[in-house]
């Protein structure tokens, strides 16, 4: 129960925290806000075909107070044409009649090109303003769009005549800032288009809009000969805050505008508020005018529709992730770049593709499960290290298993060093298996009464046994812990292994059993340490050309007649700790590179000494081709080191008898190539 108690209440805190992201709370929705205008906030970028046109103080001291008369404003529009204006834009609405009886020179202008606005109230309203019509695909988009209940509308002779007349209104965020625009917004039972749309209509000399939906809000709003606005579900697109735009007062000169749209709003104190933005506070024409250029420069921002689906399936995932990660090696990582990549995703969606999904949130509340998961973790460690008693106690010698449990790391992070492996076989089973005929039960003690005796000396070297195979068995010396002198104790621990053979032979055989041998190989190299396997079922373990190399080393003590071979390498790091007769230059199978192997005797004389000289000329004389003088040595030497190397010098001399019958190549080098393991 307390192994289950760590993922078991990371999954209820990974629910909860979805439970979290569904329900969308103030705060997770200012976050998400506020990362969104770190992805769109960037560069200030200046667009020169839009004009701002302010109402200002120094407006009102030239003029009076506001509103000002209408031939003010008739004679603004006939500057700006005289200045080649485009479409002129009033972030303005003119419901009553003028005070000083001027509102038929206004009039006459309002179809030159001229576009007003009129704003949304919640006071219902007493009669309709002008609308356009509108053509609605697939699902009504009524019930998506922004609703009010009335409208403060143009003077009807203005509506009758202006080029444009659409809805200027800014709906803040839930922070209060306004950073998306309605395309279109619904008054009493009808819809209307925004000012934006009315900008494109006159541009584009069209009176009709097309609004497309499904089942989930608005998709996209077209004008007649201009391409399809992506937009959110109620109909809102981004507002690029980015943009900025040459601005004048009215009552300036105006140079040649080149055809730029112009927009028309109020920035005097007192009569006009800002409007907050992601870059700041703005004036209400400013708005309009980045909407405007928003979507005339394809600024086009999409918030796919299954962006909030995305939202409660990236916390949920990302959850479930590091948790199934907590448990691997170096599962720590895995939920950095799972966290960092979440947070990282958005950034490259809106750089890529303009979409954009505020999932941000979500790689916080990761980081949530993350510091929840290993908090437990790191609470279970102690339940780990009671595990490595149970699991090495019977493969390592109890110091080496306190070494362990005070640092799991030796096993669980696994390494790559130089080890000294020891692979061993069991000769002569087959006479001691017949002797107990059914009995396997006796056969089953006999046996684990050998590896016993095989163990032990491995353990008191502070080596960790690999794996029993059958009656074989693999250790290394030099992991989990360190031996300097690794290839010294794997040599003599293979020594004592060879006398525990013969004291356990010594109890055998007194019980009337067959004797049995061993042959054993060891290799030097790199290994690669740790728990290796699956998910379920694991085991410490090394992996490496080097243990490949000692198991074949092994595997030839019975072909060259001797009980225990070394590899070169090791040999070359004690060579003056032990008694080495060279044995072969051997390639073993699957190697065109020879190493040297040797055999190492135990209870060394001085006739040993001795006669090492004339083995290791029989050697050269063998590498030179002087075949017949190899064989006179070889008989020479048997006998010889009390016979111990008699099986060799036999098969040597085969050897030597069956290249006397070769035409060997001029760059025979002497290496023999195995053709088998």
């Amino acid at each position: 129960m307390k192994i289950l108690l760590s993922p078991l209440s990371a999954i209820i805190t990974t629910l909860l925290l979805t439970w979290l992201t569904i329900a969308n709370p103030v705060l997770l929705q200012n976050v998400d806000l506020k990362f969104t205008d770190q992805l769109i906030v960037g560069e200030k970028q200046f667009i020169d075909d839009v004009v701002l046109v302010d109402i200002s103080e120094e407006t009102l001291n030239v003029h009076g107070q506001f509103p000002l008369p209408r031939d003010v404003y008739g004679d603004l529009i006939e500057r700006l044409r005289k200045a080649n204006a485009g479409v002129i834009v009033f972030n303005l609405s003119f419901p009553e009649a003028d005070r000083t009886e001027k509102d038929q020179i206004f009039k006459s202008l309002l179809g030159q090109g001229v576009v007003i606005s009129h704003f949304p109230t919640e006071k219902s309203q007493e009669r309709a303003a002008y609308t356009t019509g509108i053509v609605e695909v697939g699902p009504r988009a009524f019930p998506f769009v922004p609703h009010y209940s009335g409208i403060a509308a143009n003077l009807p002779e203005y509506e009758s005549v202006a080029s444009g007349i659409g809805i200027a209104n800014t709906i803040p965020e839930i922070d209060g800032v306004v950073r998306r625009l309605p395309m279109i917004s619904a008054v009493g039972e009808m819809l209307y288009p925004s000012i934006i749309l009315e900008i494109f209509k006159v541009y584009k000399g069209t009176n009709t809009y097309q609004i497309k939906s499904d089942a989930f809000g608005v998709t996209a709003v077209r004008v007649k000969g201009f391409p399809a606005i992506t937009t959110d579900s109620k109909s809102r697109i981004w507002i690029n805050p980015n943009f900025e735009f040459k601005r004048y007062d009215l009552i300036d000169e105006f140079p040649d505008l080149n055809g730029a749209t112009v927009f028309v709003g109020v920035t005097a104190e007192g009569i006009s508020n800002p409007v907050p933005t992601a870059t700041g506070a703005v004036y209400g024409h400013d708005i309009v005018a980045k909407s405007f250029t928003s979507v005339a420069n394809g600024y086009n921002i999409t918030t796919p529709q299954l962006s909030e689906i995305a939202k409660i399936a990236a916390i949920l995932v990302l959850g479930l992730l590091i948790i199934a990660t907590s448990y691997v090696r170096f599962g720590w990582l895995f939920p950095i770049i799972l966290i960092s990549g979440t947070i990282y995703a958005p950034f490259y969606m809106f750089a890529n593709y303009a979409q954009l999904y505020m999932v941000a949130v979500q790689g916080l509340m990761g980081i949530v499960v993350f510091a929840h998961v290993y908090g437990f973790k790191y609470g279970q460690e102690y339940f780990a290290k009671m595990q490595i008693k149970k699991q090495f106690g019977g493969y390592a010698s109890p110091e080496v298993v306190e070494i362990l449990q005070k640092n799991p790391s030796l096993i669980k992070d696994g390494q790559k060093k130089e080890v000294s492996i020891v692979f061993s076989d069991l000769r002569g089973f087959t006479p001691l298996g017949e002797s107990f005929g059914d009995d396997v039960k006796g056969l089953t003690l006999v046996m684990n009464s050998y590896m016993d005796a095989i163990t032990q000396p491995v353990l008191d070297a502070r080596g960790m046994i690999i794996k029993y195979i059958g009656d074989a068995s693999m250790h290394i010396h030099n992991a989990p812990i360190d031996d300097p002198e690794h290839p010294k104790t794997a040599v003599q621990t293979g020594l004592n292994m060879l006398k525990a053979v013969d004291k356990f032979n010594e109890k055998i055989t007194s019980e009337g059993r067959p004797p049995i041998g061993m042959g054993a190989g060891i290799n030097t190299g790199l290994g690669y340490i740790g728990e290796m396997g699956s998910t379920a079922r694991h085991s410490y373990d090394v992996l490496g050309d080097s243990v490949s190399t000692a198991a074949r080393i092994e595997s030839k003590c019975k072909e060259y007649g001797c009980l225990l071979l070394v590899g070169g390498a090791t040999v070359e790091r004690c060579e003056d700790d032990f008694f080495f007769l060279k044995i072969d230059d051997l390639a073993v199978k699957g190697k065109s590179v020879g190493i040297s192997i040797y055999t190492v005797l135990d209870d060394v004389t001085v006739e040993y000494l001795r006669e090492k000289s004339n083995h290791v000329a029989m050697h050269d004389m063998y590498r030179s081709q002087d075949f017949n003088s190899t064989i006179t040595m070889c008989v020479e030497l048997k006998d010889k080191f009390d016979g111990k190397m008699n099986k060799y010098y036999d098969m040597w001399i085969e050897r030597c008898e069956f290249q006397l019958t070769q035409d060997l190549p001029k760059d025979w080098n002497g290496i023999h190539i195995a053709t088998s393991k």
